[in-house]
């Protein structure tokens, strides 16, 4: 499977199951929409040769950018062929938002 829904999404953050969040949007969309999934991280997806080593392969990588698009699924598709499990958000951060699932503030 290449993808994981907001609900399924949902569901491991609310179960406790272990995943690594990273959000790829890029810095201006992000910025601009100025909130984020609890319990991400982001990292500049412009910059991904520098961090891809960093993600760990022994569990789940869920990846999003703003509409689950291009940047969220060449990323996954990339560390797939590393060996690691990840899968980018269907829909992206906005299908996040649209099944009313809570977002945080940008700190900063």
């Amino acid at each position: 499977m290449s993808h994981i829904t907001p609900a399924e999404l949902a569901l491991w953050q609310r179960g406790g199951l272990a995943h690594t969040l990273i959000d790829v949007r890029r810095a201006a969309a992000r910025q601009n929409d100025g909130t984020e999934i609890a319990g991400g991280r982001w990292q500049d997806p412009a910059l991904w040769l520098d961090w891809k080593d960093a993600v760990l392969s022994d569990g789940l990588v869920v990846l999003y950018c703003a509409h689950g698009h291009e940047l969220s699924q060449g990323l996954a598709e990339a560390l797939r062929a590393m060996g690691v499990d990840a899968r980018h958000l269907a829909g992206g951060i906005a299908a996040w938002k649209t099944s009313g699932e809570a977002v945080a503030v940008l700190a900063g």
